[in-house]
């Protein structure tokens, strides 16, 4: 039995706690705040309740598969999970809606058919299908096995040539042009762009195989967990516990402590040394300056800016309201999504709402709340005269809740773009020394945080001979 300690008490860290304690480990997490879940929390006022990180969860198999493998409860048992549907409501620049169903192939195709006119679903379909051969070609190396060494091959784009396309023939294309040239005007290909630069990725760099995430959403279901996103990280915490992993909340740590050039434990804050057999990092391991193993290349895009802007109004949530609504950004280089969450655990009552409203920024100034609430309002009739009170969450916010250099919030990683968009490897240059989380291979997002824990536990157990998660 080894001592491991996990710096951090994020979903990343704790799902590397749960499955390295029911190896046989002891396990302590040390967490700078005083609750676990990092990004993942809840901000609570007046009766009204919002989450204060992301909204929804895509691929649910990742989180179903830590709880098999840490105990007899599954998830569903511990976490109730809804299944977005509508999975997305569009409003394009000219005011109109375009609602896609969740999980339906089928079902899309045959909106965007009504919306855009025939053959825009055939369009659609096309450029998913060619996303799902790129899903196809990385899912393993990109998602369910630790980086390679010669990870340099993920730097090439899976995405497949559109045969004829004299663009594609010269180089490979961002997602954009791939928006631009296979969906055509009229709002088709920029609901593609959207819905990548949700994730904090910028269409006009990315490669195509950032397509890549609409068709995991559409394929896999976008899913909500009733009482808000925060009982998820409640489950995993509690699973943390019933394994046995300890907890010491409000303890900072200061650095990684090196003997004989291994990890050996902690210096915390306060002067305290913990010493461990293994240290996983699941903050940002800018902060402490840790070095990266063999991973991303150092020309990494700086991560996306998030704002959040809390709204509770008076008035019942429509009937016809849907979970989450992404309206046309008014300024470029930004995103906004507005989740409407039909769950009596958000709102004092049924005659008051909670809307939480998400602006993703890759370039360009901060959002203003005016900003945000404009946007809103083209998501929520009525939203200026049914307003109560709002407050907006700026990156400040986020690096004082959760430690992240600058309040950066981490995207997923992708293959292409010569490897630019990889995260760091879960092993480091230090012996001993793991990452885990949204800063390490593969990437943000709940689902890609969450198969961390896969990675690591099997790194740290089963060493060199580690091949992937089954």
């Amino acid at each position: 039995m080894a001592r491991i300690a996990v710096i951090g008490a994020g979903m990343g860290a704790m799902a590397t706690a749960a499955r390295l304690a029911v190896a046989g480990h002891q396990v302590t997490v040390y967490e700078r705040g005083e609750t676990y879940g990092g990004a993942v929390g809840r901000y609570e006022r007046d009766g009204f309740a919002f989450d204060t990180g992301p909204g929804l969860l895509h691929l649910p198999a990742v989180y179903r598969d830590l709880f098999v493998k840490t105990g007899k409860r599954p998830l569903e048992e511990c976490a109730e999970l809804v299944q977005a549907d509508p999975a997305v409501r569009h409003v394009l620049a000219d005011g109109r809606t375009v609602t896609l169903p969740g999980a339906s192939h089928g079902g899309a195709a045959a909106v965007l058919d009504e919306a855009f006119g025939s053959g825009a679903g055939d369009r659609w379909s096309a450029v998913l299908g060619r996303a799902r051969d790129a899903w196809d070609a990385t899912r393993r190396p990109l998602l369910e096995e630790p980086l390679r060494p010669d990870h340099q091959a993920l730097g090439r784009d899976p995405y497949p040539a559109l045969r004829g396309s004299g663009l594609l023939r010269r180089r490979p294309p961002t997602l954009a042009e791939v928006a631009a040239r296979e969906l055509g005007g009229d709002g088709l290909g920029e609901l593609l762009a959207e819905r990548v630069r949700a994730y904090g990725i910028d269409p006009a760099t990315a490669p195509a195989s950032a397509a890549v995430l609409p068709y995991m959403e559409q394929t896999f279901g976008s899913w909500y967990v009733r009482g808000g996103m925060r009982e998820l990280a409640t489950a995993v915490y509690e699973r943390c516990l019933e394994r046995k992993v300890g907890f010491v909340f409000g303890a900072e740590v200061r650095e990684v402590l090196v003997r004989e050039d291994r990890a050996a434990g902690l210096v915390l804050a306060d002067g305290d040394v913990v010493e461990a057999d293994s240290v996983v990092c699941a903050a940002d391991p800018r902060r402490l300056r840790i070095p990266s193993g063999p991973g991303a290349a150092p020309a990494r895009p700086e991560p996306a800016r998030w704002y959040t802007l809390f709204a509770a109004l008076r008035g019942a949530r429509d009937g016809d309201a849907a979970h989450r609504t992404m309206p046309a950004a008014l300024r470029p280089h930004r995103s906004v999504t507005v989740l409407r969450p039909d769950d009596p655990a958000t709102r004092p009552d049924a005659d008051h709402e909670a809307v939480t409203v998400h602006a993703v920024v890759t370039g360009g100034p901060a959002p203003s709340a005016e900003e945000l609430l404009a946007a809103a309002g083209r998501a929520v009739p009525g939203l200026r005269e049914r307003l109560l009170w709002h407050e907006l969450r700026t990156p400040a916010d986020i690096e004082a809740a959760t430690g992240a250099v600058g309040g950066a919030v981490p995207a997923p990683s992708l293959a292409g773009a010569g490897g630019r968009l990889l995260h760091p490897a879960n092993t480091t240059a230090l012996p001993g020394l793991y990452l885990a989380g949204g800063w390490a291979h593969p990437g943000g997002g709940l689902a890609h945080a969450g198969m961390t824990g896969a990675l690591v536990a099997g790194l740290i157990v089963e060493g060199a001979d580690f091949r992937g998660s089954r």
